[in-house]
């Protein structure tokens, strides 16, 4: 099947067979020997990690220079390195690091700069470009056949929880195309082609669903929550897990920036919002805590649209042209309300609704639940997020949900929840 007239997904790195993910696997290690350094440390990060020596370790890393770097994939690479380098360094001791050393720092910031990324473990980052296949003809929708480049802990629970991401980007491939053919149908008026097309993306999310729930094959909660997930974190909104002004990435010289970043977070997915975008669901939810009735934080825009500058550049473009060019639930609307289209149209959304409450239950499990879990082989002493969740539910009875920050920075389960309400709301019953 061809690109919808008019759109070249090339032009937006987007693969016909992957999706949002490349169609040539990631680079398992920059080939210049100049970027060993970077490479020594983030192929024994667990060990540097456990140890107690991953700072010093960073802080002897020499202030290297990108001019080197060769094509898309090496760049990418590079990313992933800095990226759990950076939060390796800011997390990883009994407190946040609040200063990000020059010799991360400078390279960081150019290479981010250059893949229209911020310089912090995004999706792109933890997911997209970090995996590996099991050989050349294994089917990527099957995470048993994927396995992580780097990693922070080194446990099978990690690399479960990103690989899963990357299955599901990829059984997802194949709707993005369906979504394309779907807003030229509109269109054309071809109401049968559209209908067909809103059933094959019925079908199509209840699978992503039935996939997102593998989560608890390999991926133990307690795990997640108290050895992973501290990681993840950004320094937005993380005040109370020792990150007040956020992280200042220190240049050398005196220069130098504070800068806040969301930490990796499924709404920096593409995919995910690509069928927002599609079927009309718009999200106001700004993610941010309320004192008194009031955002603490006002923000002119929504999280999930906040969350597109998290994206590669080219990715984000292609949502902005679906922006554009979604018609469907336009088209959906003209028609009656009890006509077929309209039937079609109100599947897809609850569709993707009941995909949102599975994430919401997983969360449940992997976060609210996961807190009241004593953490294995962890010291009283460690301030991060999950310690900082944990102690804020201890104090709490009743309403233990509110406040829990996610990696992202939202106060997380009232986001979500609103998240899948606002994509129920979407379907459209009366006319």
């Amino acid at each position: 099947m061809l690109d919808a007239p008019g759109i070249s997904l090339v032009e937006y790195s987007v693969s016909v067979q992957n999706g949002f993910v490349p169609d040539a696997p990631p680079l398992r290690r920059l080939g210049n020997p100049y970027y060993s350094p970077w490479e020594e440390v983030a192929q024994d990060l667990p060990t540097h990690i456990k140890a107690g020596d991953i700072r010093q370790a960073v802080e002897d890393l020499p202030i290297l220079s990108t001019d080197t770097l060769r094509g898309e994939p090496e760049w990418r690479r590079a990313y992933v390195v800095l990226a759990y380098l950076t939060h390796a360094y800011i997390w990883g001791g009994d407190k946040p690091r609040e200063i990000l050393p020059p010799c991360i720092s400078r390279p960081f910031i150019e290479i981010a700069n250059h893949l229209e990324l911020p310089p912090c473990a995004t999706y792109a980052a933890l997911n997209l470009w970090n995996f590996k296949v099991s050989s050349v003809y294994a089917d990527m929708t099957d995470p048993d056949n994927l396995s992580v480049v780097t990693s922070f802990t080194g446990t099978k629970d990690e690399e479960w929880f990103f690989v899963l991401s990357v299955a599901i980007e990829v059984r997802g491939a194949q709707l993005i195309q369906l979504m394309l053919d779907a807003i030229h149908g509109a269109g054309n008026d071809d109401i049968h082609r559209v209908i067909s097309l809103l059933e094959q993306l019925s079908y199509g999310l209840s699978e992503l669903g039935e996939l997102l729930e593998r989560m608890y094959e390999k991926c133990a909660p307690a795990v997640f929550y108290h050895v992973l997930r501290p990681y993840l974190a950004g320094s937005k909104n993380m005040a109370s897990s020792g990150l007040p002004n956020g992280v200042f990435y220190d240049l050398g010289g005196g220069q130098g920036e504070w800068h806040q970043y969301s930490g990796g977070s499924n709404a920096q997915s593409s995919l995910i919002q690509a069928f927002d975008i599609f079927l009309g669901v718009e999200h106001s939810a700004t993610g941010e805590q309320k004192s008194q009735g009031k955002l603490q934080a006002p923000m002119r825009t929504g999280f999930m649209q906040g969350m597109r500058n998290y994206m590669p550049g080219p990715h984000r473009r292609f949502l902005e042209m679906l922006v554009r060019t979604s018609n469907v639930r336009e088209y959906a609307l003209s028609h009656n309300a009890e006509s077929p289209l309209r039937d079609a149209y109100n599947t897809a959304v609850m569709s993707l609704g009941s995909f949102r409450d599975r994430h919401v239950r997983m969360v449940t499990r992997y976060i609210i639940m996961a807190a009241r879990i004593p953490p294995p082989n962890q010291t009283s002493s460690l301030v991060n997020l999950a310690t900082t969740t944990s102690t804020l539910m201890d104090k709490s009875h009743d309403k233990v949900a509110e406040g829990v920050r996610g990696t992202g920075g939202t106060d997380l389960i009232p986001f979500l929840k609103q998240t899948r309400d606002t994509t129920k709301a979407t379907a459209s019953y009366v006319d």
